[in-house]
């Protein structure tokens, strides 16, 4: 290892430990950008294969990916050119109809998602369309709820990278769609707080289409030797701008041909 590389993990293993501690006492921290080499998301993404390696060692289940950044005008607000991704573990799953806890996530936000799941593995770098096609069992309305240990959402590219892509929770509909059934580039959504429309858009908005997303997905990943695999979640990107939560506030998302999904914050769950 050269002395850059070993830098750059000592850098990685206090990242990490930061994180850990804000996630552990429900204090969010200053923003870690400063402790790691400027602008070097692949520094980023060490920190985040730590949090992943520690969570596993935990007992905790990988089952799926997070695709972030994929609406054009947040990579120009973080100065990127290209999605992120986030790890997906079975105890970020919230069930419809059961509250999300007080306590929980530090500043929460929700946002609507088409989801896929995955019948075969994706272990191709240069996977095709059909590929993808071929391998999804089928799609889901989803939403995810995005949290930042980042105190008040300070973040450039390296921060939420390091941060598992700003992942808190989500919650998957119920009802399974094959992928022949549906356009998810033409689907149109709407997510409402408390019944009143805080976000609109359409399956387009999401990289050109949430396939485009999860394709970016597989291709990354297979040339990380960390394939999606069968069973795996994918949440393909944001279909419209997030939401802030607040306690006792009910969101549901509508998204065209594939139903609709809701959750709750509980009295005191959100800052």
């Amino acid at each position: 290892m050269s002395a850059h590389e070993s830098v750059s993990a000592d850098a990685a293993t206090k990242v990490a430990a930061v994180l850990a501690e804000a996630a552990r006492t429900g204090v969010p921290c200053p923003p870690v950008r400063p402790l790691l080499p400027e602008q070097d998301v692949e520094a980023a993404y060490a920190v985040q294969r730590l949090y992943v390696d520690r969570a596993a060692a935990e007992g905790r289940r990988l089952v799926g990916r997070k695709i972030g950044l994929t609406s054009p005008a947040v990579q120009k607000q973080l100065g990127v050119d290209q999605p992120d991704f986030g790890a997906l573990f079975a105890d970020m799953a919230v069930p419809e109809g059961q509250p999300i806890a007080p306590g929980r996530l530090l500043q929460p936000k929700v946002e609507a998602e088409v989801a896929l799941v995955l019948a075969t593995d994706l272990p191709h770098r240069d996977a095709t369309v059909a590929d993808l096609l071929r391998a999804t069992a089928f799609a889901l309305p989803a939403l995810e709820i995005v949290d930042s240990r980042i105190a008040d959402w300070d973040i450039t590219i390296v921060d939420t990278v390091a941060d598992n892509a700003s992942c808190g929770l989500y919650v998957l509909g119920g009802t399974p769609v094959p992928l022949d059934r549906v356009d998810l580039r033409a689907v149109t959504m709407t997510l409402t707080r408390n019944a009143e429309s805080v976000s609109q858009g359409t399956g387009a908005d999401c990289l050109g289409s949430p396939l485009t997303a999860a394709l970016w997905l597989a291709s990354t990943l297979a040339g990380l030797g960390d394939p999606l695999r069968a069973g795996d979640i994918v949440l393909t990107g944001a279909l419209g701008p997030m939401a802030v939560a607040a306690e006792g506030d009910k969101f549901t998302a509508h998204i065209e041909g594939l139903g609709t999904v809701t959750t709750s914050f509980a009295e005191g769950a959100a800052a």
